[in-house]
């Protein structure tokens, strides 16, 4: 017998913003950082953390009930998820993308219904400001936010190229829109032979530059101050690109395939990764999720398939491309000149 259909599905999926901005105001606050130190009683956490009476019970309890504290008796502490990945003091802290959401995301993704109706991006282009990228970067307190996001987002991602590929058949390597530097520091941290560049615009280099001496790979990983629209791209054996072309429209992403193409010997390899959509475009919900956040962050940037992405390298002349499943929604395409 049929199971009977149910509005459960609905309703949790319609009322998602109550979890995820319970979520995104304790990260916010401070408070799994706090946590991390230990765990406390509920009036000195309350107290700590600048909770209102009336609002504090309620949204601790929210948050253990989630899965996001745990609480023994009137004392509430960490999981482990929320001490590994939410504690700011922890090289594996991924909160920075969510910061970025909270501030930012959250206030636009309100306007969605807008942004399908005409197509127009949501952010600050809407009222007549700069675009993202000019915004961010001209800002130095958002623009390191917004680079920390990227490493948060990328980490588990760039750990796995940097152990995956096969680096053994090449000397050297670039990474495109390199921002925090952490795709080059990883993939230099695991193969000691290779020699890399980080290449971005020029006020990403201090960022870069002290990301590099901190994690050790100062002597080996360099930074090249450029626009990748303006200028070729460094040459290498391998050219990565991650979470770079979604955020372009279809001729934008063709023109970088190609500069990507002109930088690399024969033989050489491109690799380009984010939240690459499945082929039939009904598994990875992030992906697609994420082409609805280019809409509503850029005049024409969009996520697309595997297959998409190799039909670019295949027309701009790669003898051969493949797909491969990096870690939760993301996956590499990589094109063989």
């Amino acid at each position: 017998m049929q199971d009977h259909p149910t509005p459960e599905k609905i309703m949790q999926t319609g009322l998602a913003f109550w979890a995820s901005k319970t979520l995104l105001s304790a990260i916010e606050m401070g408070l799994f950082t706090e946590l991390a130190r230990g765990a406390e009683g509920f009036e000195a956490l309350r107290g700590r953390i600048g909770l209102h009476p009336r609002s504090a019970r309620d949204f601790l309890d929210t948050l253990v009930s989630l899965g996001f504290l745990k609480r023994e008796g009137d004392t509430y502490g960490n999981t482990p998820e929320t001490e590994l990945f939410l504690d700011k003091r922890k090289p594996s802290y991924i909160g920075g993308i969510l910061e970025m959401a909270n501030h930012r995301l959250y206030p636009f993704w309100g306007h969605l219904t807008e942004a399908l109706r005409t197509g127009s991006p949501q952010n600050e282009i809407k009222g007549g400001g700069p675009g993202m990228f000019e915004t961010l970067y001209s800002d130095p307190t958002r623009l390191e936010e917004f680079l920390r996001a990227m490493t948060g987002i990328s980490h588990g991602a760039n750990m796995t190229i940097a152990h995956a590929f096969p680096w053994r058949d090449y000397k050297t390597f670039v990474d495109i829109g390199t921002a925090q530097g952490d795709l080059a520091a990883q993939i230099a941290l695991a193969n000691p032979h290779l020699r890399g560049t980080g290449f971005d615009l020029a006020t990403v280099a201090p960022i870069f530059e002290a990301y590099a001496a901190a994690t050790g790979v100062a002597d080996r990983v360099s930074f090249v101050p450029g626009d990748f629209f303006k200028e070729p791209l460094p040459k290498a054996d391998v050219v990565l690109m991650g979470h770079i072309l979604h955020d372009w429209d279809l001729p934008t992403k063709k023109m970088l395939v190609k500069k990507a193409f002109d930088a690399l010997p024969s033989g050489g390899a491109f690799v380009v990764y984010e939240s690459i959509i499945d082929d039939a475009r009904v598994k990875n919900t992030f992906g697609l999720m994420m082409s609805l956040n280019m809409l509503i962050e850029t005049r024409g940037g969009f996520d697309y398939t595997g297959a998409d992405c190799s039909g670019w390298m295949k027309e701009t002349g790669f003898s051969s491309t493949r797909v491969e499943p990096l870690v939760g929604p993301d996956s590499m395409v990589i094109g063989i000149k």
